[in-house]
């Protein structure tokens, strides 16, 4: 069987995927966003720490299975955004968050 493409969501078998645009502050603190289903809207909570293209999965939300009255899953892909146009007040923002942070993302130490 197949189906159209659909705005939202990107299948695989039963399951679907659905791109979720994250602001960076969302993935490091966690959040609860509200994203489209199949049957409507659903509430996912996006864990601290959320890594880019991570997938976050909601069992049953996906497309039927065959004659067994199953669905596939939803995978919420996570994607975040960086702001390109900032004001000044928000570019100081981040650099003392720069300066403050210990976060090394390549493992190494600063200069």
């Amino acid at each position: 069987m197949r189906f159209a493409a659909h705005p939202d969501f990107r299948a695989r078998g039963a399951d679907l995927y659905y791109d979720l645009d994250l602001a960076p502050w969302e993935a490091v603190l966690g959040e609860q966003i509200v994203v489209p289903g199949l049957s409507g809207a659903l509430k996912v909570r996006i864990p601290a720490g959320t890594q880019n293209g991570q997938q976050l999965r909601v069992r049953g939300q996906g497309l039927p299975i065959g004659k067994s009255g199953g669905k596939g899953d939803l995978f919420v892909v996570s994607n975040i955004q960086v702001p390109t146009d900032m004001s000044d007040d928000e570019k100081k923002l981040w650099e003392t968050l720069r300066a403050e942070s210990s976060f090394q993302p390549r493992g190494d130490a600063r200069p």
